[in-house]
């Protein structure tokens, strides 16, 4: 399932996402409260959609899912390691598998460092420089299952 990015309902889900009360989005916006909840209660179901139609086409048991957040945790079944799937404004859905990367000889090496610094700062987290994506994702993913 693709994620509507650019409908007002997403723009209040990220808002909310970002710490914003929906009575401050309502006030911001002009509209009522109520029409801020039924819009993310609505963009709630969207984002569960895409996070568990994401699990079954990766093979991902699901342990927890966070939709205010946009993350779930799991385990791939073929690959037998934990998996993190999440929605990321610029990147869209994404899955992220606990690994040991080679990331010197890796041809993603500069997408992996920016989706994970893009990443943290869409959630507000601050993690430490390094040029080993896998120590970043490491750092930023255990954050992220706190919030789970």
């Amino acid at each position: 399932m693709l994620l509507p990015m650019d409908e007002k309902q997403f723009a209040f889900w990220k808002m909310r996402r970002s710490g914003t009360p929906n009575i401050t989005i309502a006030n911001l916006l002009g509209i009522s409260r109520q029409a801020v909840s039924k819009a993310l209660l609505a963009m709630d179901g969207k984002i569960e959609s895409a996070l568990r139609d994401m699990a079954q086409s990766n093979q991902i048991a699901i342990d927890a899912i966070n939709t205010e957040r946009g993350i779930l945790l799991g385990q791939s079944i073929p690959l037998q390691i934990p998996a993190l799937i999440f929605i990321s404004e610029k990147h869209g859905v994404q899955v992220w598998y606990d690994h040991e990367g080679d990331c010197g000889t890796c041809q993603r090496y500069t997408a992996c460092i920016e989706l994970l610094w893009d990443y943290a700062a869409e959630l507000g987290i601050r993690i430490e420089k390094t040029a080993h994506p896998t120590k970043m994702a490491e750092e930023l993913f255990t954050k992220v299952k706190a919030m789970v």
